[in-house]
């Protein structure tokens, strides 16, 4: 293994993937808009990674008018902080529960007001169309390269389905429309069940904390593809403070989105620096190229993209995680430098 040593002006960071890992809830959201189109989730969740919210519901869902697209993405980016809560919100209510009784009902939390978010988004509805659930992804509090047999979302539902709908459901009734919601109930139900089941809390990722800890202030920014509502909720539900510049996918001054330079353009220029004096943390094929289309240096991390996936899109440097690069400065005020060494 070797290293480089360059110098640098301001760092630019993505979000999810490179400063946290909420990957399995947005999967998860993303795998629901494929499964209410009856597309397939994996297809969806690959071509949708690291672009933004506004543009991939403008691919899947065209239906969705111009004046309702900002409603729309905003309940799909709070769908993903919902399916990121669902299991720390069943497991407070099993600690309620253990505390004012002595056994615990698998149905427990079945009255409480805090749930996973609905298999039909009735409310946004008019808006977006239903935002359901689905994912094929491991837990994202795990390491994201562990657990890769874990079966998809998709499968255990269809398991779940095959014991949960009665027999005499997939036969002739006379009363369709009763026949119907029972079947609706039952798919509710199960994937319930599922959705809480599985860990999709966010994390922050390996290094980050350490790097941005050795960062002044006003030398560092986010530009994610997110927007503000699933930004924010992101990376204060980690404990990182969201920087003064954070470019989200529905700041208005953008143009375009990756793998358009335009969010790493806008960030440098916010910061006041160059972005050619930049560098870039980013995980995703999409967000190497904006990286490196702005000029800047690109330090592509393996955290949610195999190497072989990201090793040909352009970036300077490919690492495991944040750990393999440390980062220092150099002189003060106005003069200051980041000087950076790279392991790999």
């Amino acid at each position: 293994m070797q290293s480089t040593t360059f110098r640098a002006d301001a760092v630019l960071f993505d979000m999810d993937g490179t400063l946290t890992d909420s990957i399995a809830a947005v999967e998860a959201a993303w795998g629901a808009v494929a499964v209410d189109l009856g597309l397939d989730p994996e297809t969806v969740i690959a071509a949708t990674h690291g672009k933004r919210a506004i543009d991939n519901l403008a691919f899947y869902r065209p239906e969705i008018k111009a004046h309702e697209m900002d409603a729309a993405v905003e309940a799909f980016e709070q769908s993903i902080l919902d399916f990121a809560d669902s299991y720390q919100k069943r497991a407070a209510r099993r600690r309620r529960s253990g505390e004012s009784s002595e056994g615990f009902s698998e149905h427990a939390g079945s009255d409480s007001g805090e749930s996973t978010p609905a298999l039909s988004d009735t409310s946004a509805s008019s808006q977006s169309g239903s935002l359901s659930t689905s994912t094929s992804t491991p837990s994202s509090t795990t390491d994201p390269t562990t657990d890769a047999q874990r079966p998809s979302f998709a499968t255990r539902l269809s398991d779940m389905l095959a014991s949960a709908i009665p027999e005499d459901s997939v036969h002739p009734v006379f009363d369709e429309s009763t026949d119907e919601k029972r079947a609706d109930a039952d798919i509710e139900a199960a994937w319930e069940t599922e959705a809480e089941a599985v860990d999709r809390s966010i994390c922050i990722l390996p290094g980050v904390k350490d790097m941005i800890e050795c960062i002044p202030d006003g030398r560092y920014a986010v530009a994610t593809s997110g927007a503000k509502t699933y930004a924010y909720g992101a990376m204060t539900r980690v404990g990182i403070t969201p920087p003064p510049v954070t470019i989200t996918a529905d700041d208005k001054r953008l143009k375009a989105g990756k793998p358009a330079p335009d969010p790493f353009l806008l960030a440098a220029s916010c910061l006041g620096f160059d972005a050619k004096r930049c560098v870039v943390f980013e995980d995703s094929p999409s967000g190497i190229r904006a990286g490196v289309a702005s000029g800047a240096t690109v330090i592509a991390v393996c955290t949610s993209h195999e190497r072989s996936k990201i090793e040909g899109c352009g970036a300077h440097f490919l690492v495991e995680d944040m750990r393999k690069v440390r980062c220092k400065t150099e002189g003060e005020g106005a003069g200051m430098q980041l000087v950076f060494t790279v392991e790999h």
